[in-house]
This record gives structure tokens, C-alpha cells and sequence, in this order.
């Protein structure tokens, strides 16, 4: 089994409520100490009407108001990777409840590879600085009485990210549901044959271990599902299940992922994302823009 921090208690059932943005098929979550007021939010969602170059809260807001309603406080928001789907919520909701933002330090790489592919100037800082806590493999923090633990899963990314939160493990995009089978490996940094062996470091969670999805996509027109276990993948995992090999799921991966077109907003969110979710400076008359680099991606 993965080697899992002593402080941490995998029977802890700390409470998670789901948030769906349709627009980007992206799940966000309040993940609530069962013992006390305090949560972190993960993987939330900045609004953006791309064609009209507008950006608001609405996703966001939905979370602050639930947070405020129930009189939780805020002491983690953590980003499980650099979306490259949506565009992250989490200054707004900083700025508007507290907490400390937090990513992998293998940001640190993405940042040094979107920075050249955006023509970034010397003033993009590419070391990390944009958020409060950059975690290594196996780093814990605190939400309440709970101690949760940061579980290095790259291969969508570099610095893909699972958090651990006493039964619950946040999977990012390593992960969809079993119908679904697994993220695409074919972004800058991405790699099928390592994405394969972070997802049996998950898989070698127990059995019980809820995990939650940050994307779902209902294949075949079924109900929405954000939740599933460490067994149920690996029983019906349709890329990943038990029997299937490192050489049969690369095989399949890259051959899947060279069909699949790029998300429709990869441009916007990664400029945004590897600034911990800020918009670039603004211009000598304020004005802020987003790069499209031209057959770079």
C-alpha cells in the first residue's frame, strides 16, 4: 500500500458536498471536519463567457453563500492540478473568506513549460510564488481535527495532486468514473505510462476509500455521478480495472488521446491556473488580455 503519514486516520469520515459546473463538467467540494467548523474548498470554478472575453462568479458565489449559510471556515483552498478545462475560483473566494491556497510543487514545471509556449515575460514568476503552500509527496496539513495528506499522481500533468482526507480521496483528473475510465496523458508534461502507475497508487487505497471526481461527463446519457471506491474502480474501471497492463492501458491511451480534440478552454485556463487562478497584469491602461499562441499547442 501507498505509504500513507502515521497522523493520518483513513476512518475519518469528514462531510463533502458537491458543486457542478455544467458549463466545464467540473466538480467542486466543501470538505467539511466532522468535529468542528472548518473546511477546504477543492478545485473550484471561475466563471468565463469566452467569446464576449468576460469573466464572473456565479460558481463561486454558490460556494461562498453555502460556506456563509453554515458558518464554516475556510482554512484550505486546494487546486489538485492546472486545470486546463476551467479556470480557477480560488482568489475570489480567498479574498472573500481567508484560507491558504495550495497546489503541488510540480506547478513549478508547468509554469516553466506554459510560460514558454505564452511567450510570458520575466516578470511571470515561475517558482511557485502565486500560492501559499506548495506540497511534496506525502505532506500533510490540518482542516479541523483532520489531517489530510497530498499523494503526488502525475501523468495528466506534472503536477497532478490526489488529496486524502480520512476516507475521501480527491482525485483531480487521474480518475473519472468507472464508465468513464481515465484522464487524457497527452498535454505538455503528460505521460500515459506514469499516469498508469498513479493510478494504482491510488487504487491501493482501501477498498472503502470514497473518491471524487473533478470532471464527469454522463457517457451514454446517464445521471451525473461525482462519487465512487478504490473497489468499484478497480473491479469496472473500463481503462484501468484489474488485468488490464501497463502496456495494454499506454497502448490504449495514446491511441485514444490522439483523437480527442484540446478543451475548449485550454487558453484562457492555463494562463489563468499557473497564476493560482489570477488574470495576467494589467496593461499600461489597465486593461488585462489573454494570449492565443498560434500551433503551439
Amino acid at each position: 500500500m501507498s505509504s500513507i503519514p502515521h497522523a493520518v486516520d483513513l476512518t475519518l469520515k469528514p462531510e463533502v458536498t458537491p458543486f457542478f459546473d455544467k458549463e466545464t463538467n467540473t466538480f467542486s467540494y466543501v470538505v467539511k471536519d466532522p468535529k468542528s467548523k472548518s473546511c477546504a474548498v477543492i478545485d473550484s470554478v471561475m466563471d468565463i463567457d469566452y467569446a464576449a472575453g468576460r469573466i464572473s462568479y456565479e460558481s463561486a458565489d454558490k460556494i461562498i453563500a453555502y460556506i456563509k449559510e453554515h458558518d464554516l471556515k475556510v482554512e484550505w483552498l486546494i487546486e489538485t492540478h492546472a486545470h486546463a478545462d476551467h479556470l480557477s475560483g480560488a482568489p475570489y473566494i480567498q479574498q472573500k473568506l481567508g484560507g491558504k491556497l495550495g497546489i503541488g510543487e510540480n506547478i513549478k514545471v508547468v509554469q516553466e513549460v506554459f510560460g514558454k509556449i505564452f511567450n510570458e515575460g520575466t516578470e511571470f514568476q515561475r517558482d511557485g510564488s502565486q500560492f501559499d503552500r506548495l506540497f511534496k509527496d506525502g505532506d500533510t496539513y490540518k482542516i479541523g481535527g483532520m489531517t489530510a495528506f497530498a499523494m503526488l499522481t502525475p501523468g495528466h500533468t506534472p503536477a497532478c495532486m490526489t488529496h486524502v482526507i480520512g476516507d475521501a480521496a480527491f482525485v483531480g483528473d487521474t480518475l473519472f468514473m468507472p464508465d468513464g475510465g481515465t484522464a487524457r496523458a497527452d498535454f505538455p508534461g503528460g505521460d500515459a505510462r506514469v499516469l498508469y502507475r498513479s493510478i494504482n497508487r491510488v487504487l491501493e487505497l482501501p477498498p472503502e476509500t470514497r473518491l471524487f471526481m473533478c470532471h464527469d461527463y454522463a457517457p451514454g446519457g446517464r445521471e451525473i455521478k461525482w462519487e465512487t471506491s478504490v473497489a468499484e474502480q478497480r473491479a469496472h474501471n473500463i481503462h484501468v480495472r484489474e488485468g488490464i497492463t501497463e502496456d495494454e492501458f499506454v497502448q490504449m491511451r495514446e491511441q485514444r488521446d490522439a483523437t480527442l480534440s484540446l478543451p475548449r478552454l485550454i487558453i484562457p485556463s492555463i494562463q489563468v491556473n499557473i497564476r493560482g487562478g489570477n488574470l495576467p497584469e494589467p496593461d499600461e491602461k489597465g486593461k488585462r488580455h489573454l494570449k492565443v499562441p498560434i500551433n503551439e499547442l
